[in-house]
């Protein structure tokens, strides 16, 4: 089982160093993460929800610590959680069969 809070801050201390080593590399994701000034539609817990039902998709270890300890920051229930994570493993499943007919188009398109 992993110790969450440990990983946390051995990630944060390895981002540091490699932030050190490639500044634009930090700046550029911080770009990307810096979310939109106008927050008018979705609330924090709901950007976290979001946040941790796309870590589990894109298998992220770091996100899953980061999000995890933010929603919970943002008010979010293990129940709320459990639904967005749902959502996740719905999608998963069905972009897999999606995926699998794409197989199976190429096998058919393959010449013998």
């Amino acid at each position: 089982m992993t110790d969450w809070n440990a990983y946390r801050a051995n990630m944060a201390q390895n981002v540091k160093t490699l932030a050190s080593l490639t500044p634009n590399t930090l700046k550029g994701l911080q770009t990307l993460e810096t979310p939109l000034p106008e927050k008018k539609h979705l609330d924090d817990k709901t950007r976290e929800l979001i946040a941790l039902a796309v870590a589990v998709t894109t298998r992220c270890d770091g996100c899953i610590a980061v999000h995890s300890a933010a929603a919970k920051k943002a008010g979010a229930s293990k129940e709320e959680i459990a639904e967005a994570l749902g959502v996740a493993v719905a999608l998963n499943a069905g972009a897999a069969l999606v995926y699998s007919s794409r197989v199976m188009e190429a096998f058919e398109d393959t010449p013998e």
